[in-house]
């Protein structure tokens, strides 16, 4: 016995029609992600509170499905899934693996076809709270809030940004504390704190154009080439004629930067 987990709108038309092969395993192949009935009621709901995170409609009901002994599936690691490493074995089998181990949390099993109808056993609701987030082991870890891990609009992903901010990708420090530290690095400026400030301020949708302007004509190309990257993705009005005229920049570095922030 096998437990599906999906929406509660589903339902319905899985009762009708079986579970379609709408998810995506091992080197591209459609199928129904799902995991064998353990005695632990935890182990087997492991995946609910991750497959939560990317929403649901009305909640997530388990799917318990029966298939025969010798159906051939795909069983691993979910990891390995994206280097071919999980085996194809038989449906008994993949139970028999998962049960023996040690700790199973993070492994699944593919059935690399849409369940039929008759194969569905029942439809019960599952419960909310179980199982883990993000990975097996994430409770406890300082989670990452860089670019590349954090959810944006998530549950309190704003609050976890402004408790552990990132070093590098934010959040960035208010524009009046960053116009402080322009003004600070004198005249022409500290080419390091400006493209720090810079650097922040590139993280915002708008700006304040009218005092970053004049580094335009900073005598460090490196500092013309931040400013173009500070204020590509700005809504301020004026950003098109500032990389109008960074555009016939002498700097080979900064026209190029230029181009590239205009490409489609």
């Amino acid at each position: 016995m096998f437990v599906h987990l999906t929406s509660a709108a589903d339902a319905p038309r899985i009762r009708r029609s079986g579970v379609r092969a709408a998810g995506r395993g091992q080197e591209g192949a459609r199928g129904v992600h799902c995991f064998p009935v353990l005695p632990s009621h935890t182990l087997t709901h492991q995946w609910l509170r991750e497959l939560a995170r990317f929403g649901s409609r009305g909640g997530l009901v388990a799917v318990h499905v029966r298939l025969d002994d010798a159906e051939p599936v795909l069983t691993g690691h979910y990891r390995d899934a994206a280097r071919g490493a999980q085996a194809t074995v038989t449906a008994a089998e993949a139970v028999r693996r998962i049960a023996a181990l040690e700790d199973p949390r993070g492994h699944e099993v593919f059935v690399p076809r849409a369940i039929a109808p008759r194969e569905v056993h029942r439809i019960r609701r599952a419960p909310q709270t179980v199982g883990w987030r993000y990975l097996p082991d994430a409770h406890g870890t300082r989670p990452c809030t860089c670019f590349g891990c954090r959810v944006r609009g998530g549950h309190g992903a704003r609050r976890l940004r402004e408790r552990l901010p990132h070093p590098l990708d934010g959040p960035p420090p208010p524009p009046r504390v960053l116009l402080a530290r322009v003004a600070a690095a004198g005249e022409p400026g500290d080419p390091a704190v400006l493209r720090e400030a810079l650097h922040w301020f590139g993280m915002r949708r708008r700006g304040p154009l009218a005092e970053l302007a004049p580094l335009q004509a900073h005598p460090d190309p490196s500092v013309r080439e931040a400013l173009v990257w500070a204020v590509a993705g700005w809504s301020t009005p004026g950003v098109a004629g500032l990389l109008d005229r960074l555009a016939a920049d002498p700097d080979p570095d900064v026209r190029e930067a230029v181009l590239a922030v205009r490409e489609p």
